[in-house]
């Protein structure tokens, strides 16, 4: 037993030495996690975009809004209808001074006519006018004839004589080849014929503004002013001006959007990468530690533990994730550790029958005295027996996690459930010259639980006291209700518990009881309650009742168990 025992020490130190151990409490060696964890952060530092779906996603996110942005101010094109707008109306404006300024020279009462030039002198007006560059001047009559016409000196401004980059151009072309340029009214009609629908629609007092593309199929503005003397009309000026000036304001703010909007990509794509490394890098390290893991158990290379990197100082969803993932993986190893250690009890605690069955059989062949043999055979039926309820009680400890899982809680009384306990258990313990006293308040105190699991709780420490008592003892069972808990103590007047013993009797297996009555017990009940009690987030402890607190040398009086339930 000795050496098996060095055995199984020597394996688990070494099992532990070579655990893979991720996160601040790396143990492996160099040579093998920590490189391969590197290897895989250098790895996905060269190639984010290829190695991460999440930063791609969140990057095209964020230029998919940046996009829809940028292509409605292009598309709604605001900023063009006000400056056509100012620029119409500052040509209605110049048109109607044209027109001040010929009718001043209009007798009073003389009759006018444009075309002989009586009454004022059209072309000498107009020659003296200073006209803003581009912008040309028609006068007619009432009758649509031209009568003169002025033209600015200086040079318009046209798309021609707008300097632009080459990434503006490229970048207005693919504008002007997805969206189209429906901004103004497109006519075949000539221009002078567009100038003289103009003015007989003036003078008939429809629309006085339109736009229309001219021979080289510039936009062109023109404008109205009707000439009128003593209420009569005489004629009409028109005004014309070319949309350059409007282009070049509108090309140069459309210039100054895209050059923005290409700035606003690589800042917008520089931060995504930042804000998606802050993300897919820890989770890339997580999923990292749990697939290294997997790999090398399934390798059965050095296989061994794996801890997630500790995130927690995070104040974000990562860092809970991380404390979740690790506080998982610690209850997932402990749960191991204790399925392997259980594992070792059940195999110590059978191997002690089964010598006792070996030897009695084996001296059962040699015996010849039929004395011997009945002794023997009372042997091999008393460890089969033990042999019999060790098995059951493992079976019932080795279910009653998931049982714990799968039953429901429910509402329930607990002191109607204590007391039908005590009536009938007492009546056991009475049997045997045992007075049995439950003290338990009459109002109902209800707790949320498993009913039949804590009863079995309860059961347990009742029968144990019983079995621990003589004739004369006393059991008490009693019940008090503390803030937030409830608590339920039983007491007996038996031997007490030993010193020694009581930071370990509620370990599995371990059992401290006369020789009289050893292998009538597995060990196990008081372990299985304190797993149920636990699973209901309460504590349960024992302690020895002795004569005074200040000599805690002195003879127990008995032992008490406390079990303490959340209401």
């Amino acid at each position: 037993m000795a050496l098996a025992e060095g055995i199984s020490t020597g394996s688990m130190a070494k099992g532990r030495e070579g655990d893979v151990v991720l996160g601040d409490d790396w143990v492996a060696p160099e040579s093998t996690v920590e490189r391969e964890m590197r290897g895989r952060r250098e790895r996905r530092r060269l190639t984010p975009l290829s190695r991460s779906p999440l930063t791609r996603k969140i990057i095209t996110f964020n230029l998919i809004a940046l996009f829809i942005l940028v292509a409605g101010i292009l598309y709604l094109n605001s900023a063009r209808d006000n400056y056509v707008g100012q620029h119409t109306a500052t040509l209605q404006s110049e048109a109607a001074l044209i027109s001040a300024a010929l009718q001043v020279q209009m007798p009073t009462g003389a009759p006018v006519n444009l075309v002989t030039g009586d009454g004022v002198d059209v072309a000498g007006t107009l020659d003296q006018l200073p006209l803003r560059a581009g912008n040309q001047v028609f006068v007619l009559d009432t009758t649509g004839v031209l009568v003169a016409e002025a033209e600015s000196t200086k040079a318009a401004i046209s798309d021609q004589n707008v300097r632009s980059t080459p990434l503006t151009n490229a970048l207005n072309g693919i504008w002007g080849a997805v969206v189209g340029d429906d901004d103004v009214n497109q006519v075949t009609v000539s221009a002078s014929d567009q100038i003289t629908g103009l003015a007989q629609s003036a003078l008939a007092g429809d629309r006085q503004t339109i736009s229309f593309a001219d021979a080289s199929g510039e936009t062109v503005f023109a404008v109205a002013s009707v000439l009128a003397q003593s209420g009569r009309d005489v004629g009409v000026v028109v005004l014309t001006n070319t949309t350059g000036e409007v282009d070049q304001l509108v090309r140069a703010q459309r210039e100054r959007v895209l050059q923005m909007f290409l700035m606003a990509v690589v800042i917008s794509i520089g931060l995504s990468i930042v804000l998606a490394s802050t993300i897919s890098n820890p989770l890339s390290d997580l999923a990292a530690a749990a697939e290294i893991g997997r790999d090398r158990d399934a390798r059965q290379v050095n296989p061994g533990r794996v801890r997630i990197p500790d995130l927690t100082a995070r104040p974000d969803e990562i860092g809970r994730l991380s404390g979740a993932l690790r506080g998982m993986v610690s209850a997932l190893y402990d749960r191991i550790d204790g399925n392997e250690q259980f594992a070792a009890d059940v195999a110590h605690e059978i191997k002690n029958p089964l010598a006792s069955l070996r030897s009695a059989v084996g001296s059962l062949r040699m015996v010849k005295r039929e004395d011997h043999r009945q002794k023997l055979l009372d042997v091999i039926e008393h460890d089969v027996r033990r042999l019999d309820r060790l098995v059951s009680d493992i079976s019932n400890a080795s279910r009653l996690d998931a049982e714990l899982v799968k039953e429901e809680e429910e509402r329930f009384n607990l002191l109607g459930m204590i007391g039908n306990l005590a009536q009938y258990l007492g009546e056991d313990a009475q049997t045997k010259g045992i007075d049995f006293i439950s003290d338990i308040p009459a109002k109902p105190i209800e707790i949320t639980g498993l009913e039949a699991r804590l009863a079995q709780v309860f059961v347990n420490l009742i029968t144990n006291a019983i079995s621990f008592c003589e004739d004369g003892d006393a059991i008490r069972v009693w019940v008090r209700k503390r803030q937030n808990r409830v608590l339920v103590v039983v007491e007996d007047t038996g031997p007490g518990i030993p010193d020694q013993a009581l930071g370990k009797i509620f370990n599995r297996f371990y059992s401290e009881r006369p020789q009289e009555q050893f292998g009538n017990n597995s060990g196990l009940g008081l372990a299985i309650s304190k797993q149920i009690v636990e699973a209901h987030g309460g504590v349960i402890w024992a302690e020895n009742i002795r004569p005074t607190e200040a000599d805690i040398t002195s003879d127990p009086l008995g032992a008490r168990f406390v079990v303490g339930l959340p209401v």
